[in-house]
């Protein structure tokens, strides 16, 4: 399978779909928001990334990816799923670089289209597994038992940045900084896009299959 990179507004769907495509294909998914915040927060370098994240505020550029190498140095040839990264047009370029240095390629970039009512509702409404990373939502995907994990049995929690501010602080910045690298892979010809309110699913694994 192609190795895929996912761009949406926040709460746009990427980690769901990713979560079904880590099932099937066995993909790698690498969600730079995953491992800002698995960062020790007791060390000063935590702490700020932690504050950051809370006020819907980016994180250098170095520091993702620096990251994201780190990760993908482990995966053995598995394919991967980029997830908030490149996040503007300077990762964009870096990660081209980045590829090129350790051997991989970035295959197909996907655009989720998703209203703003639509992503704004389904951010406040998220609830998170901390140990599998399932993604649940207390209106349109309630898990079967009212806050644990369907998955693992984990206690289910609502993410600090899951609020009305801090979704507008986030999508704004979407808007402005990342939806313009569109047309870095437009020109590069790898970019599809895709209506995120219907079949999503299934229209992701035909582009990923061509």
């Amino acid at each position: 399978m192609k190795n895929v990179l996912f761009i949406a507004p926040p709460a746009g769907g990427k980690g769901t779909i990713s979560e079904k495509l880590v099932a099937e294909f066995g993909y790698e998914h690498i969600s730079t928001g995953d491992l800002l915040r698995e960062i020790d927060k007791t060390t000063p370098l935590g702490k700020e990334v932690d504050d950051r994240l809370k006020m819907g505020k980016l994180i250098d550029d170095d520091l993702v990816l620096k990251l994201l190498k780190e990760k993908l140095e482990t995966l053995e040839g598995k394919p991967f799923i980029l997830d908030g990264c490149p996040r503007n047009l300077a990762q964009a370029q870096k990660c081209d670089e980045l590829f090129a240095e350790m051997g991989l390629s970035l295959d197909v970039v996907i655009e989720l289209k998703v209203p703003y009512d639509v992503v704004l509702n389904r951010a406040i409404g998220r609830i998170t597994c901390p140990k599998c990373k399932s993604i649940y939502n207390t209106v349109t995907k309630k898990p079967r038992n009212l806050g644990i994990c369907d998955s693992c049995g984990e206690n289910l929690i609502h993410r600090s940045d899951d609020n009305e501010e801090t979704f507008r602080t986030r999508y704004d910045a979407f808007v402005e900084v990342t939806e313009p690298i569109a047309d870095f892979y437009k020109d590069r010809g790898i970019y599809e896009a895709i209506d995120g309110l219907h079949d999503v699913y299934e229209e992701t694994v035909s582009v990923l299959r061509k």
